[in-house]
């Protein structure tokens, strides 16, 4: 019979210790923080079960996260505990992730129309709230992630090329001329000279979190589904719209950053027009006069 393994741990120091490891790992602040708050949540499980360290009481924590979170949820913090328990040399303890169903449907409840859209920016603008406005119009009309928006800058929306670094990949984002007309209005109107255009008012890029919370206060104002409204939607919204007009997957995934294309193929590819094509033809911004 093989004695089962047990472990205690110091909580406060591997925690520390585990924080400095995926800052060298240059994971983004935003993986950081998650990471340490499933960790945290695992930790009160754990402690509440005696605080010492197996495989059963690992097994009762994935029952009791798919009782109390939905799967996906649950996944992403069982991929954290995994991550932390190799960190501390118990990888032998890690467990499996619960197994989804391929679902071949979209969520249709959940999904964002353009016309839910046009009336999100509409309703933003007869609040005041230009900033938020142009924010859902730059991420619609470009399909960039939410994290992305601190590298609009102005110097890069005046060219109509927006580069991203993110998770350790380059790629370009190109601005419908539309968009990059808005855009240096929305600047010329609010004394953006240079630097980050989406900011709060302290100076810092706007993060995931306030964006967040302002698009479900806007939706719950404008008689729109909460639950429809999260910045990743417009980004789906952009890769439907995106599709549907051109019908070009290969571009799509350019344009989304699911390539590891570098830059500089993007600076000498002939593409770059034909994808200047593409995104002119989805006209989900609309100039006001």
């Amino acid at each position: 019979m093989i004695k089962e393994r047990k472990m205690r741990i110091n909580w406060e120091k591997k925690l520390e210790e585990f924080e400095g490891y995926l800052r060298e790992r240059e994971n983004s602040a935003a993986t950081i923080e998650k990471y340490l708050r499933d960790i945290k949540t695992f930790r009160r499980y754990a402690e509440e079960e005696g605080g010492i360290l197996n495989k059963n009481i690992l097994l009762k924590y994935k029952e009791w996260l798919t009782e109390n979170y939905r799967v996906s949820s649950a996944n992403s913090m069982l991929v954290a505990m995994n991550q932390f328990l190799i960190f501390i040399g118990a990888g032998y303890l890690r467990v499996r992730r619960i197994k989804i169903q391929a679902q071949r449907f979209r969520d249709v409840d959940k999904e964002m129309k353009k016309e839910d859209f046009k009336m999100l920016v509409s309703e933003a603008r007869k609040c005041g709230r230009s900033q938020l406005a142009m924010l859902m119009e730059t991420i619609c009309a470009t399909g960039i992630r939410v994290s992305e928006l601190r590298f609009f800058q102005v110097e890069s929306v005046k060219k109509g090329m927006v580069k991203v670094c993110n998770k350790g990949k380059y790629r370009i984002v190109l601005l419908p001329e539309k968009l990059r007309k808005k855009l240096l209005i929305y600047m010329a109107k609010n004394g953006i000279r240079t630097g980050i255009i989406f900011c709060t008012r302290s100076g810092k890029a706007k993060d995931r979190s306030n964006i967040w919370k302002e698009m479900k206060n806007l939706a719950r104002q404008s008689g729109i589904c909460p639950e429809k409204v999260f910045p990743h939607n417009f980004r789906h919204l952009f890769a439907r719209v995106f599709y549907k007009t051109t019908g070009n997957l290969v571009h799509l995934a350019d344009l989304l950053g699911h390539s590891s294309l570098e830059v500089t193929r993007i600076y000498t590819s002939d593409g770059i027009n034909e994808w200047r094509k593409d995104l002119e033809k989805m006209n989900l911004i609309e100039i006001e006069i």
